[in-house]
């Protein structure tokens, strides 16, 4: 490890789009988590929520010592730390805040980075990501501990916490099995094939629906920090075995994947055709309403495509689109003015449940929805899109080179009036740089989690959106 401190390298800690992450070794280091925890629980302690904060964990390099390092600063603090027994996605860390009242909690993971990244996500008491607000709040306890220096002195020597981990998914996993129908689960005969990418989703997803009743066949389900050399994101590149799988089952059966903290989803349907977020969110969006489930409306982030909100309006229920981010999704479901939220990237929250992403209970649901019709996926995006028009969506990583950074800038300084031979209709700059369009959108944005800008769109069929998104490419090159 890199004590950066000694090492003259750059002291300050910032959070990203979904809390702080970076290099292990390079940007995160124990020194500086220790700093980073330290000032968490001054924000916690502030809040006024009580004590008891939950500290969870993934499978990567190092997670259940950092785990152990963050609740022996978070005990000096005066706090009450509650440790996962073991390695747990973050959406059930979220939802189990909520349970045990908790004044919220910290998690050691980088969710879909790359293996040789770490990080810690910070949930409050809402059973959510902080707040824009409030993680500057954390990033100034931070620099203020650097500044002091000595601030963290007392942790760098004490003896790494040592107290008894505690079951947070047997109570989840009753949380989500009392959510679904199980009767319509039993008489399906469904098939589910479902890829862990060595993620902390397996053990939970899968073992909800096998107590079920369903049939689940399991892929890359044991713990390897590396992933298999690849990061565990759940995009089409690195599911072809999952791909393979549901193409070569036969009967009833869908494709989950979970990326590396399961709080995100990727589906396929059932001849292994990986469906985009916004299909998936207007499956959900559409199965919920039909069942009464969703009243109060839906919120979605605006590089989400128009399928979710005209499958909304169809239902009657109102649509908010908020910055990329599920914070500012969690805060209207704290709120009451959603209860049902969803993002580009597969997140999907239902507020009666929990407050942030949760691929799991994502993925349940949609096993439900094929059980309960007994329809497969694909036809069921068939119908939609019959009724409302294709929709293709999605999005390419570019290296964040000084040269398109520059590009992007001067586009949010003088956005163009035309992409290739359509209209520009309305431009938005509130977050990257978003073009609407006649017939969809592209939007160019720097990510939050990582060195990277994106380029998303949408497109009327695939090969318009390739083309869109090269035009989106070219415009930030010129």
């Amino acid at each position: 490890m890199v004590d950066r401190a000694r090492s003259g390298e750059p002291e300050v800690i910032r959070f990203g789009t979904s809390g702080w992450r970076g290099v292990l070794g390079e940007e995160i280091t124990f020194p500086r988590l220790r700093i980073a925890v330290r000032a968490c629980a001054r924000w916690f302690a502030r809040q006024g929520q009580g004590d008891r904060i939950l500290v969870g964990f993934d499978g990567r390099f190092a997670s259940e010592r950092m785990a152990r390092t963050a609740c022996t600063v978070l005990s000096q603090e005066g706090l009450a730390p509650q440790l996962a027994g073991s390695r747990v996605p973050t959406p059930v860390v979220a939802e189990e805040i909520l349970r045990r009242r908790a004044a919220g909690a910290l998690v050691l993971t980088a969710s879909h980075n790359p293996p040789e990244y770490h990080g810690m996500k910070v949930l409050g008491a809402w059973g959510g990501s902080l707040t824009l607000r409030d993680t500057r709040c954390v990033e100034e306890l931070a620099a203020a501990a650097v500044r002091r220096r000595g601030f963290d002195a007392a942790a760098g020597g004490a003896e790494l916490w040592r107290g008894r981990g505690v079951d947070l998914v047997t109570p989840y996993r009753a949380r989500l099995e009392g959510l679904l129908d199980l009767d319509a689960l039993r008489r399906s005969k469904l098939l589910v094939v479902y890829d862990a990418m060595h993620g902390a989703g397996a053990g939970v997803l899968d073992e909800v629906l096998i107590q079920a009743g369903v049939a689940v066949e399991l892929h890359r389900g044991q713990r390897d920090p590396t992933f298999g050399g690849v990061p565990p994101d759940p995009v089409a590149e690195r599911l072809a075995q999952l791909a393979r799988a549901v193409r070569g089952a036969r009967g009833l059966r869908l494709g989950l994947a979970t990326d590396g903290d399961a709080d995100r989803l990727g589906v396929m349907d059932e001849g292994g055709r990986l469906l985009s977020s916004t299909q998936v969110l207007a499956l959900l969006i559409d199965q919920l309403a039909r069942r009464g489930r969703v009243r109060k409306g839906v919120a979605i982030s605006i590089a989400t495509g128009s399928l979710v909100e005209k499958v909304a309006l169809d239902h009657g229920l109102p649509i908010q689109r908020t910055p990329v981010g599920f914070k500012y999704l969690s805060t209207l479901l704290v709120e009451g003015s959603a209860d049902v939220a969803g993002e580009e990237s597969g997140g999907f929250a239902l507020g009666r449940f929990a407050r942030d992403k949760d691929g799991i209970l994502a993925g349940a649901l949609l096993a439900e929805g094929v059980a309960s019709g007994r329809k497969p996926l694909g036809a069921r995006v068939a119908e939609l899109e019959g009724r409302f028009g294709r929709s293709a969506c999605g999005s390419r990583s570019l290296d964040a080179r000084p040269a398109l950074c520059e590009g992007l800038e001067r586009l949010r300084s003088a956005p163009p009036g035309r992409v290739g031979d359509a209209k520009v209709r309305e431009v938005d700059v509130t977050d990257g740089v978003h073009l609407r369009l006649d017939d969809g959108f592209v939007m160019l944005r720097a990510s939050g989690t990582e060195p990277v800008i994106r380029v998303y769109g949408e497109a009327r069929g695939p090969r318009l959106l390739t083309r869109l998104l090269d035009r989106g490419e070219r415009l930030l090159a010129r």
